[in-house]
């Protein structure tokens, strides 16, 4: 496992994360002992960065990652999130919080949850509409300055807001999904990354599992799998974009590997600024993931996928209605 420059402050992590929100919620049933043992088998395969955020569970991701990293805390690159408000009494109720005094009153609670003195790297996990990103940024800004965060980072932005947020406070991380079928990034935000040296962490890039040639039909999720609500995972898009997924599998197969190896292999043949964080929450899964590190895929190998998936395939929105509102686009 490779261990690579995150940003330009200083800060390490493996070429491949691991995503927890999984975890705690959102996918199905889940088991916070064999999450523990997913996270400690991540680390025994190099892996060192690892991400959560306080609204998973919610609140409680953020305990479980930080019981579970105790034993090499000072080893890994741990990376939490804030600025999504839930309420635990209501938690399908949504609301987005980029207040200076929020700012500071959520990291403390992060680091009381995760029991850390210090988070590796601290993201806002959605622009305020109605708080200037100058402000957002400054207070965590301060968060560095007084050494309880190493970096800070933004997700799911624009452009402009990318570039206003790095002129108040140096940016380690920009992070937004990223994948075959998820492929916006590449208009504006990643050239900028790049100039700007500000690492590009890519979520849910094996498409929310659909990329992984697993999910066959909309009843093979649980009923309360958010991805239910999903317009790639419903009616006619399900079907498109099954096809899609079809001709991936072909390719990974003629290359010997499975489709979840291909599809982030190819995220990570997109340039060395960008780490790929899959969330799993079974040590069977990550395994496979992370042997994705060993596959390089060479320029015609490249040039197969972009035919058979080529850039805006997928048919329908990443989320619903609702949540496409809270992207900063």
């Amino acid at each position: 496992m490779k261990m690579k420059a995150l940003g330009g402050q200083g800060i390490q992590a493996s070429e491949i994360g691991l995503g927890c929100m999984g975890m705690s919620e959102f996918y199905g049933e889940h088991n916070d002992a064999d999450s523990i043992q997913t996270i400690h088998r991540a680390y025994d395969l190099g892996v060192t960065f690892f991400d959560t955020a306080n609204i998973y569970g919610p609140f409680t991701n953020e305990i479980l990652v930080g019981k579970a990293i105790k034993p090499f805390r000072n080893k890994i690159t741990l990376a939490t999130k804030f600025g999504i408000v839930r309420d635990p009494a209501n938690p399908k109720a949504r609301g987005i919080n980029g207040r200076p005094e929020y700012v500071k009153s959520s990291c403390e609670a992060s680091l009381k949850r995760l029991e850390v003195e210090v988070i590796d790297l601290y993201y806002l996990h959605r622009k305020d509409p109605d708080t200037p990103i100058e402000e957002t940024v400054g207070a965590m800004g301060q968060l560095v300055k007084e050494g309880k965060v190493k970096g800070i980072g933004l997700s799911e932005v624009n452009v402009d807001t990318l570039r206003k947020a790095h002129s108040t406070f140096p940016l380690t991380a920009l992070q937004s999904e990223y994948s075959l079928w998820s492929r916006d990034p590449e208009d504006e935000i990643l050239p900028a990354c790049k100039e700007l040296e500000i690492a590009f962490v890519a979520y849910s890039p094996l498409g929310r599992g659909f990329l992984t040639g697993q999910i066959k039909k909309f009843e093979d999720l649980d009923e309360d799998d958010f991805r239910r609500n999903s317009p790639r995972f419903q009616g006619e898009n399900f079907d498109t974009n099954q096809e899609l997924v079809i001709e991936i599998s072909s390719i990974a197969k003629s290359k010997g590997c499975t489709p979840s190896q291909l599809a982030l292999a190819w995220v990570m043949a997109q340039d060395d600024f960008i780490f790929p964080i899959p969330g799993t929450k079974r040590i069977k899964y990550l395994e496979e993931n992370v042997k994705a590190v060993t596959i390089s895929l060479s320029s015609k190998e490249l040039e197969q996928i972009e035919k058979a998936f080529p850039k805006n395939a997928a048919i329908g929105s990443r989320y619903s209605e609702v949540g496409m509102k809270t992207l900063n686009k």
